[in-house]
């Protein structure tokens, strides 16, 4: 099973920008067991949240509708790697953050119980 591990996080001023990237243990393009991944986050006291996520094709990109054009997913197969860039950022945007990944199985990117696999995640404050 692939295992993945998020880093970036950090302590960030309103306004600014952070690049959170997501390491996985195998390719996640592999034709023979692919994965599409994706970005959540959770705040104390709230449910995890929905961020970002691939579909199956590579122009199948989604996006919670409240962080269309300040967040971007990204990656990198040839090192396994997948990327949340989080500009604009706001004090409400303070969370874990992790990637997680699916397989098949999973029906609806948006859903977190459809991830099998996650990272330890990665805490972001954006201080005011």
């Amino acid at each position: 099973q692939v295992q993945l591990v998020e880093s970036g996080g950090g302590l960030v001023q309103a306004g600014g920008s952070r690049r959170l990237s997501c390491v996985a243990s195998e390719r996640t393009d592999n034709p023979d067991n692919p994965y599409a991944m994706g970005w959540f986050r959770q705040a104390p006291g709230k449910e995890r949240e929905f961020v970002a996520a691939f579909g199956w094709r590579p122009i199948n990109i989604y996006y919670a509708d409240s962080l269309k054009g300040r967040f971007t997913i990204s990656r990198d197969n040839a090192k396994n790697i997948v990327y949340l860039q989080m500009n604009s950022l706001k004090p409400e945007d303070t969370a874990f953050y992790h990637c997680a990944a699916r397989d098949y199985t999973a029906s609806d990117y948006r859903d977190y119980r459809q991830y099998k696999y996650w990272g330890p995640g990665t805490q972001v404050t954006v201080s005011s």
